[in-house]
This record gives C-alpha cells, sequence and structure tokens, in this order.
C-alpha cells in the first residue's frame, strides 16, 4: 500500500503533507528530525491518511492536497476523517 498523510506539528500547529510507501516508518523519520523539512517543528502527530494501490496516485493525492493552499480547505477534510492509527 501506499499513502497520502498530513501531519501537525505540535510546535506550533503547523501542517505537513507527504505521501510514502511504510506510514510508520516515514513517521518515526519525522519525530527523529530526518526529514529536512520538518526536523524544526518536531514533535509530529499523524491527523490524516489515505491509501492508494501506487504511489503515482498517492503523489497526485499529495499535490491536490497541497494546491488547496487554505488552511481552513484542509482541516474540512482533516474533520471529516477517523483516526485509524
Amino acid at each position: 500500500m501506499f499513502y497520502t498523510y498530513i501531519l501537525k506539528s505540535r510546535l506550533n500547529n503547523s501542517y505537513y503533507i507527504g505521501s510514502c510507501s511504510n506510514l510508520k516508518n516515514r513517521i518515526d523519520l519525522h519525530n527523529k528530525g530526518r526529514v529536512k523539512s520538518t526536523k524544526r517543528y518536531i514533535l509530529w502527530d499523524i491527523i490524516y491518511y489515505e491509501e492508494f494501490n501506487n504511489l503515482k496516485n498517492a503523489r497526485q493525492r499529495e499535490l491536490q492536497i497541497k494546491s488547496w493552499k487554505k488552511r481552513k480547505t484542509i482541516e474540512n477534510l482533516i474533520k471529516h476523517f477517523k483516526k485509524l492509527i
């Protein structure tokens, strides 16, 4: 499986949107400071994810969510998500 995910920083409540093939491992990398773009805002909580059969579709969804720009639109998506992790 492949995933598109949204993380929220405990430090400043900012969001990070990404995609990967191993969700648990990727979150661990974010929280260990091994991802350049997120290491300044550790610790991260996963607040949303979607599953896909291939990485291409997961990346397309990542780019779609990032294109929304408005925080409110992203928060509306998250609001309807039931945390499964």
